[in-house]
């Protein structure tokens, strides 16, 4: 189906193209030179020691676990609201992700109260998501963290070059995973990156994110060395240079991206501020955000009433969404869970179009055709 307000547009010209031809035309394609000033670029943004590449922000957050030392017997609490691989990442690992609940409806980060609640003897780490680039409260889980020994792995797929309170969001924490997915604030179709402050885990990183392997081919193709030795088990997490170069072309316009996402959020706020019958997550909030993904969530109904007002916007062709399925729902995560507000929220949620080039008109329209679905459907 066209949609005439799609959930998402990408934000892509002859920049992008010709970024991804000159890396073409250079005939070095995998990970290489590209690669290095991506890393360059984003560790100077987010004003951290090492930023490594990597395929996308699952690779980042499995890599994160491996390099927090999780396995079998370990916990780590991690949010239900959110995309599957913040959960499966730490199950990668063997290790057994604990779910804890989020906030409230107005605020869909991971509840810091919560998470002091499901800490246990085998809880080594926790991994808050910064929900539609939101910052969660990262001064209570650093606390929390410090007084449990846990170590912090930040999830800021959502988010990316986001100050909090003199921090940027993702460098809290002792890693930060980042992604480029296809829909994200700025994208290289696929793509992620690792965050960290710690020059010995940076470096084990880098082997890790390519077999354990010494030296990259980039390396000896270049004639800076001619063997390898394999040190430890690895994996193939590394990202090709036609995609860093489509990151690095997207980067230029972050900052133009990240303002235009905030004057939209409060173009939103005043459409849906007189609307009855839904709660707007996070309105009125003034700290920073990257504005990823505009949620509503309604007041009442359920999915079924929620599915029908998503319906008749497709059917006035706005596109819409839902950002999460809820993961303790999944038959891989069933079983006891004791989570409210997740279970209210995600039954109740809808994600609106949200990306640069939508119009305030559209905007507009999006909550007048909001406001007849609910009237329909009450």
């Amino acid at each position: 189906m066209a949609f005439d307000i799609p959930l998402f547009d990408l934000n892509f010209d002859d920049h992008e193209v010709d970024a991804v031809a000159e890396t073409v035309r250079s005939k070095w394609i995998s990970m290489g030179q590209r690669t290095v000033e991506l890393e360059e670029r984003f560790a100077a943004r987010l004003g951290v020691k090492h930023v490594i590449a990597v395929t996308n922000c699952t690779a980042a957050l499995h890599m994160a676990c491996v390099l927090a030392g999780l396995g079998p017997e370990d916990e780590v609490i991690v949010p239900s609201l959110t995309f599957v691989a913040t959960a499966n990442a730490v199950r990668y690992t063997g290790a057994r992700p604990v779910f804890a609940d989020i906030i409230s409806a107005r605020n869909l980060s991971l509840d810091p109260d919560d998470v002091q609640r499901k800490i246990t003897q085998r809880t080594r780490a926790i991994l808050p998501m910064h929900y539609g680039g939101w910052p969660c409260p990262m001064e209570r889980f650093a606390q929390i963290a410090d007084e449990h020994r846990l170590v912090i792995i930040e999830d800021a797929a959502h988010t990316i070059d986001v100050d909090y309170h003199g921090r940027k969001l993702g460098t809290w924490g002792k890693f930060g995973c980042y992604s480029f997915f296809s829909n994200k604030v700025i994208t290289s179709a696929e793509g992620g990156l690792l965050a960290t402050d710690d020059d010995q885990l940076a470096a084990r990183a880098k082997l890790i994110r390519s077999h354990g392997m010494t030296t990259l081919s980039y390396q000896r193709a270049q004639g800076h060395a001619t063997r390898y030795d394999v040190v430890e088990p690895g994996y193939n997490y590394r990202i090709d240079d036609i995609r860093a170069s489509l990151a690095l072309a997207q980067e230029t316009k972050l900052d133009g991206i990240l303002a235009r996402r905030k004057e939209l959020r409060a173009v939103y706020e005043k459409a849906l501020g007189d609307v009855d019958g839904i709660t707007v997550p996070y309105m009125g909030m003034t700290e920073n955000s990257a504005n990823y993904i505009m949620p509503i969530v309604i007041d009442s109904g359920g999915e079924a009433r929620r599915d029908a007002i998503r319906q008749y916007l497709a059917d006035h062709g706005i596109q819409t969404s839902v950002h999460y399925p809820a993961i303790h729902r999944f038959s891989i995560y069933a079983g006891t869970h004791h989570l409210p507000t997740t279970d209210y929220v995600a039954d109740h949620l809808i994600t609106l179009p949200m990306y640069d080039s939508l119009t305030e008109e559209q905007v507009g329209r999006v909550a007048d055709t909001l406001q007849g679905a609910l009237a329909k459907h009450n």
